[in-house]
C-alpha cells in the first residue's frame, strides 16, 4: 500500500492514526462482548474503517454525512461520546432512539449525522433534500452520503444520483464496495465491471479509490468536497475494500473462500497505516502502547458507564404522544370576505398562501413548474416563486418523498405531488418507513405535505382512480386529511404546511371542476382532526368524507322524510371521536359511507370503534356502504356498479328496517 503524505506534517498524520485506531479498538472490544453475552448483535466495520474516518474528517464539521451500518468510524470522527454511542447499541433510555431503534439507525443534529433505516437505499435521497436545502440557501456545502455496492442494485440508488445529477446537488454518493451483500458475492450482485462505471449513465463524474488507504481517502474526498461546494455538483466514489466478518456476526463467513482473507489481511487499513508511520518515525512501539493503553482505559470506562445506564421504562403516553412532533396547531380565523372558487382554485390558493408564508418552503412534483400540473393547480407558480422553489422532478415518487424528509431535516418545508395518488406506490417506502417513523425513532421533525390527487367518478380506470386512504391510516406517525368542500381543501391545505408533521392530503379529482363554493380570502385554517356535522336529524348517522359527503347530500336533499345527521369527517388521521360519538347518540343507527373499498376500508376501524364505545347507544348494526372489493374499472358503467353511490338508498332502507 502506498502513502503519500503531501503537505501534512506529523501531527495530523498522528491525528488520523488516533482516529482511525479509536474505531477499531471499540470493536474489538464489541466482539468480546458478543462472546461474553453482554451484547446480542454486532456489525463489524472491521477492514473497512479508513473509509469512514477519511471521509468524515474531509467533511467540514456542519456539513451532513449519512452513514451505513459498518461506518462506527464516521460516528467516532464527529466525537461523540462512545457511552452515548453505546447506550444507544444497547437500547438504553440515553441513546439517541431511547431504546425504539437499534445500531445506527438514527441521526443527530448535534452531529450532523442522519443514520439509514434497514430498506439501505432511501438514505440517499435524504442527501438530496439536505443538499438541495443547501443549494437553495447559497451555502456552500457538501453533503456526503454512503451506500453499499448491494444497494446499488435498488432503485432509491438510481433515483437519488439521477436526481442529484439533472438539480446539480453537491453529493457525494460514497460506495463501500466490500465484496459481499449478506453472503452474495458482487459477481451475483452486478455485471458492470466496477460500480464507478455507473456514472456515465447519470452524466457525472466517477472516482475509484483504494478504500483501506486512509490517506488516499481522506485526500480524494477532501479535493471533491471543495470543489463541489465552489461549483454544486455530484460526484460517485467507489471505495474498494473488504468486509472482514460476517454480514453481522451471527451470520459468520463460511461463504468467503479463504484466499480472499488471506489477501485483504495484507492491506489492513490500520496495521499498513501503523508500519507507514513507523517508518516514518512519528510512531514507535512505546507510542502506539501509549495510545492504544489509554484508549482501552476509555473504552472500557464509557462502555461500562453505559451498561449502568437507565434502561427505558414503559409508558404507553409517552409512545403515543412521541410519534408526532410536539405541535399544538393556532387555528387562524378566516377574513369576513370570500369569493366563490373551485375546489380546484382552492388549493391553488392554500398553495400560494403557504408559499408567500414560508420562504424556506419548496413545492416538488412531475409537470409542475411551467407546465402547471397535470391538473394546472400550480399554473403560474414559477413566475411568482421562482424554479429554485417550484421544481419539476424526473419521474422517481420515490427520491422526490425522501427529498422532502431531505429537505425537511435541513430546515426547509416541502411539498410533494403525486400527479395521481395511485403513483404513491412508488413512494411507498419513503413515506411508512422514513416519514412517519422518523420523529419517533430519533426525534426529528419531518415537515413534509403529499399531496394526493385521488378518487373515482372519471372513468380512469384501476390505476388513475383508486382510493387508496387506509394505506396510511393505519400508519402511525402520519396525519391523513381529506376535505370534502373548496373552504377546507383550502384551510386544511395551510394547516398542513404549518404542521411539522408528515401530512397525507387527499384531494378529490373528481371535484377540481365540478364543485364550487364560497372561500375566504387571505390566509386562515382549518382544524386537523375536527370533523363536520353538516346536517342534524334524529333516524340515523351517516358518517363519511370526500365524495361520499356529495352522495349522502344528494341522497338526503331527494328525501326529505329522512332525518339524517351527516358528519364530514374531514381528517381521517387523527379523526374526530368526540364528534361522532354525538352523532351516534343522537341517532342510534350509523351508516358508514366511503369510495374505497368495503374490506379494510377506514369505515372497519370506525365502525369497530363505535362497537367497542358506543354499543349501548346503538339500536342497530353499525352498516357499512362502500365500493366493491374488486379493482376499479374504467368502463363507466363498471365504475357505477363498483361504486357505493347506487347502494346508498337500500343501505339506509335496510338500517331504518331495524
Amino acid at each position: 500500500m502506498q502513502f503519500d503524505r503531501k503537505d501534512k506534517d506529523d501531527a495530523q498524520l498522528l491525528k488520523l492514526y488516533k482516529t482511525l485506531l479509536y474505531p477499531r479498538m471499540v470493536e474489538e472490544k464489541m466482539l468480546i462482548l458478543l462472546r461474553q453475552g453482554r451484547i446480542g448483535k454486532w456489525f463489524s466495520g472491521i477492514g473497512q474503517e479508513a473509509i469512514a474516518v477519511g471521509s468524515a474528517l474531509a467533511m467540514q464539521p456542519e456539513e451532513y454525512i449519512l452513514p451505513m451500518h459498518r461506518n462506527l468510524g464516521v460516528f467516532t470522527s464527529r466525537n461523540i461520546p462512545l457511552k452515548k454511542l453505546m447506550a444507544q447499541w444497547q437500547g438504553k433510555i440515553s441513546g439517541f432512539t431511547k431504546g425504539r431503534d437499534r445500531s445506527f439507525h438514527f441521526g443527530t443534529q448535534d452531529y450532523k449525522i442522519i443514520g439509514m433505516i434497514s430498506h439501505l437505499g432511501p438514505q440517499m435521497a435524504l442527501a438530496d433534500g439536505i443538499a438541495l436545502a443547501d443549494l437553495i440557501a447559497n451555502k456552500q456545502h457538501a453533503t456526503l452520503v454512503f451506500t453499499g455496492e448491494g444497494a446499488t442494485s435498488e432503485g432509491d440508488f438510481h433515483e437519488a444520483i439521477n436526481v442529484a445529477s439533472v438539480w446539480n446537488l453537491p453529493v457525494i454518493f460514497l460506495i463501500e464496495n466490500n465484496g459481499y451483500g449478506l453472503s452474495t458475492p458482487i459477481n451475483e450482485q452486478f455485471n458492470c465491471k466496477h460500480l464507478v462505471d455507473k456514472a456515465i449513465g447519470y452524466g457525472i463524474e466517477g472516482i475509484q479509490l483504494d478504500g483501506n488507504n486512509i490517506l488516499e481517502v481522506y485526500d480524494t474526498i477532501n479535493e471533491v468536497a471543495s470543489s463541489i461546494r465552489q461549483n454544486p455538483r455530484p460526484v460517485l466514489i467507489e471505495c474498494l475494500t473488504f468486509r472482514m466478518r460476517g454480514h453481522e456476526e451471527a451470520s459468520g463467513t463460511k461463504y468467503v473462500p479463504q484466499h480472499l482473507f488471506d489477501e485483504w489481511t495484507k492491506k489492513d487499513p490500520v496495521k499498513n497505516f501503523e508500519e507507514y508511520l513507523v517508518a516514518q518515525n512519528i510512531l514507535n512501539d512505546e507510542l502506539i502502547a501509549t495510545i492504544k493503553s489509554s484508549f482501552k482505559t476509555e473504552i472500557e470506562q464509557e462502555v461500562e458507564a453505559a451498561f449502568n445506564e437507565q434502561e427505558p421504562t414503559a409508558s404507553s403516553k409517552i409512545e403515543l404522544d412521541d410519534m408526532y412532533a410536539p405541535y399544538i396547531q393556532n387555528v387562524i380565523a378566516p377574513s369576513s370576505t370570500q369569493t366563490e372558487k373551485r375546489y380546484l382554485d382552492a388549493i391553488t390558493d392554500g398553495l400560494k398562501e403557504g408559499m408567500q408564508r414560508y420562504e424556506n418552503l419548496v413545492i416538488m412534483g412531475q409537470d409542475i413548474a411551467e407546465y402547471g400540473g397535470a391538473f394546472k393547480i400550480t399554473d403560474g407558480f414559477v413566475a411568482e416563486f421562482g424554479k429554485a422553489r417550484v421544481r419539476n422532478t424526473p419521474i422517481c415518487e420515490s427520491a422526490i418523498v425522501g427529498t422532502g424528509l431531505g429537505l425537511s431535516i435541513n430546515g426547509y418545508k416541502a411539498v410533494v405531488e403525486m400527479q395521481f395518488a395511485d403513483f404513491v406506490t412508488c413512494g411507498f417506502n419513503q413515506i411508512i418507513n422514513n416519514l412517519a417513523k422518523t420523529h419517533y425513532r430519533w426525534g426529528e421533525k419531518a415537515d413534509v405535505v403529499v399531496r394526493m390527487p385521488t378518487g373515482a367518478g372519471t372513468g380512469a380506470g384501476p390505476f388513475h382512480s383508486q382510493s387508496n386512504e387506509a394505506w396510511f391510516t393505519k400508519t402511525p406517525g402520519l396525519k391523513v386529511v381529506y376535505p370534502a368542500f373548496p373552504y377546507d381543501a383550502k384551510g386544511l391545505l395551510i394547516a398542513a404546511i404549518e404542521d411539522p408533521n408528515p401530512v397525507i392530503y387527499f384531494e378529490h379529482k373528481y371535484l377540481y371542476r365540478s364543485l364550487t363554493g364560497l372561500v375566504p380570502n387571505g390566509y386562515y385554517t382549518v382544524e386537523i382532526g375536527k370533523a363536520n356535522v353538516l346536517k342534524q336529524g334524529n333516524q340515523l348517522t351517516i358518517i363519511t368524507y370526500g365524495l361520499g359527503v356529495h352522495w349522502a347530500l344528494e341522497y338526503l336533499n331527494n328525501h326529505p322524510e329522512v332525518s339524517a345527521t351527516l358528519v364530514d369527517l374531514v381528517s381521517l388521521q387523527p379523526w374526530d371521536k368526540e364528534t361522532v360519538a354525538a352523532a351516534v347518540k343522537a341517532t342510534g343507527r350509523v351508516i358508514i359511507l366511503h369510495e374505497d373499498t368495503l374490506s379494510s376500508g377506514f369505515g372497519a376501524e370506525i365502525a369497530a370503534w363505535i362497537g367497542e364505545n358506543c354499543f349501548t347507544d346503538l339500536d342497530a348494526p353499525v352498516l357499512r356502504c362502500a365500493s366493491l372489493d374488486t379493482a376499479i374499472p374504467m368502463s363507466k358503467v363498471l365504475e357505477d356498479d363498483f361504486l357505493p353511490k347506487n347502494r346508498l338508498a337500500s343501505t339506509i332502507t335496510k338500517l331504518l328496517a331495524y
